[in-house]
């Protein structure tokens, strides 16, 4: 940076959030760039300007909304009413007993049945909830990970059920157990084996269903548990070189599943850091696949879906989160997302309600028709301040990627406690500066009006959790159980097969061993207690 660009001396010091030194202006010398090294046209490696060549003059985003609450029926209701409304794929959040791998009559379930998204606890519930939805021409992405492999096989199930072959459907899951590890805590088994079975999605949708994605690597956790920028693009990065690995020690070629690979990021408000981001984030993975493992450019892509930033929304004043998501919309397609889902705006205070949502999902519509930013691929190319950020974001991303990667990758990373560490670091760092005003949130610590925050409708929980509970009961009741048992039983010698491998024997298939389970009406709670029979539960360190 040359002197004139810094602040003058005597002047307070702008950082980013993520504490990256912001000048007061920026001239050419500031943002040096070799257009063929750095930057490129759209669609050509690097891919700092975007990883198709027309991006959104040929084909807007997808328009995703999240949503998943209560029951399978009542969730497949608020789909419809967003499809109608015009979004153009879906994206189902599960409950709490889901994604731990227990079923809804479960002790351990009681009283999360339904909270915080839809509960399913077999095949039968998955035909409730995509009730009258085109699989074959409706993406679905399903925020899921230490079950992820289940509820794929459900889905899969479901489709041909439905007559809709495994090749023709399309979707996400988002199957990344290492930032549950650190950021989330949706784990059920412990690494070694919930890896292994990572790379087994990624072999068996490489095989069987090529529009698939199997994994979503996501930044977007690690943020929302207090990562700086730096650190989600670095610990995201982090975590994809170990699945790769993973995948190739599995016996995988690299051009199979790597085209597939996607990733999930947040976008947060200060909008230009934002946009930085997500261009620095597509440089740095391409250069890191090529460097690493020598990939093709079809391996070098960075497809990701972004999410408006859960954290940064407020209960009081919620109507202020209305502007936030707008802006967090506008930066992540200014930054060249492949869909998007826009957070409610009464999210803080309960699940949005469809007022709430479909106002999300408009401003995603007024974005894209209205604002011009479809106009023209990456406008924002060439501006000495953005191209310095993304320069910035990728070296300092690049330096922590390195440092994971000297202690042995991100598990070992993990493991130690490293990552963990320094996103509650950066976490205490940010709430100490909210509360001593040097960050300002409106509505919290500036212009703060003392009222209280506004009461919204919530179910009747108790009333759905018992309707639940007699559904998967008599379903239970209805099956054939001595089939599910043999199904079962199947997968349990392939899962004892993964922690004590015979010598020279290949390693286990497990999809189709869940498939044929979840097809039998085995269910979520069940599956997951044959693997944990043999691979155990993992428990964090004290």
């Amino acid at each position: 940076m040359t002197d004139v660009a810094r602040p003058a001396k005597g002047s307070t010091e702008r950082l980013s959030p993520a504490g990256i030194p912001v000048a007061p202006v920026y001239r050419p010398a500031d943002a040096p760039l070799d257009y063929a090294r750095d930057l490129g046209d759209p669609g050509q490696f690097p891919y700092t300007r975007g990883v198709q060549p027309t991006m959104y003059t040929g084909r807007l985003w997808t328009m995703r909304q999240y949503a998943g609450f209560g029951t399978a029926a009542e969730t497949n209701e608020r789909f419809r009413m967003l499809l109608d409304a015009g979004q153009t794929g879906l994206s189902v959040a599960f409950d709490l007993p889901t994604q731990m791998g227990l079923d809804s009559d479960a002790p351990l379930a009681q009283g999360e049945v339904g909270r915080v998204g839809v509960a399913i606890d077999s095949v039968e519930d998955m035909h409730a909830l995509l009730d009258r939805i085109p699989l074959d021409k409706v993406s679905t992405s399903m925020t899921i990970n230490a079950t992820g492999a289940i509820l794929l096989a459900m889905y899969v199930v479901c489709a041909e059920e439905q007559g809709v072959p495994r090749a023709k459907i399309s979707g996400t899951i988002q199957n990344d157990i290492l930032k549950e590890y650190v950021a989330r805590g949706t784990y059920v088994f412990p690494p070694e084996p919930s890896l292994a079975l990572v790379a087994e999605t990624f072999r068996f949708c490489a095989a069987e269903c090529p529009s698939w994605n199997p994994i979503s690597i996501s930044g977007y956790h690690i943020r929302e548990a207090g990562a700086t920028a730096v650190q989600e693009v670095a610990f995201t990065m982090a975590n994809t070189l170990e699945y790769v690995r993973r995948a190739i020690a599995s016996g995988l070629d690299l051009e199979a599943f790597a085209p597939r690979l996607s990733f999930f990021f947040a976008c947060h408000n200060d909008l230009f850091e934002e946009v930085a981001k997500f261009r620095a984030a597509r440089r740095l993975y391409a250069r890191l696949m090529r460097e690493t493992f020598g990939a093709s450019d079809a391996c070098t892509k960075l497809r990701f879906h972004t999410q408006t930033g859960g954290v940064t929304l407020t209960a009081q004043q919620p109507l202020n989160n209305v502007v936030r998501v707008a802006v967090q919309t506008l930066a992540a397609t200014l930054g060249g997302t492949q869909s998007l889902h826009t957070n409610g705006y009464d999210e803080a205070l309960a699940l949005p309600t469809a007022e709430a949502a479909t106002l999300a999902l408009r401003t995603q519509q007024v974005v894209a028709y209205e604002s011009g930013v479809a106009q023209t691929v990456d406008p924002l190319a060439g501006s000495y301040y953005v191209e310095h950020l993304t320069d910035e974001l990728e070296r300092r991303a690049r330096e922590l990627v390195e440092e994971v990667e000297a202690m042995g990758g991100a598990a070992k990373a993990i493991a130690n406690g490293f990552l963990g560490e320094q996103i509650a670091k950066s976490a205490y760092e940010c709430q100490l500066k909210v509360e001593n005003g040097s960050t300002t949130i409106i509505g919290i610590n500036k212009f703060a009006d003392g009222q209280d925050p506004p009461m919204v409708p919530v179910p009747d929980y108790s009333q759905l959790e018992q309707a639940q509970v007699a559904r998967v009961r008599a379903m239970r009741a209805a099956r054939d159980n001595a089939q599910v048992e043999r199904t079962l039983a199947a997968l349990g010698e392939a899962a004892q097969a993964v922690v004590a491998p015979v010598a020279g024997a290949a390693a286990p298939q497990l999809m189709p061993l869940i498939i044929e389970a979840v097809k039998a009406r085995a269910t979520v709670g069940e599956v997951s207690a044959t693997l944990a029979a043999r691979w155990g539960k993992y428990r964090p360190r004290a």
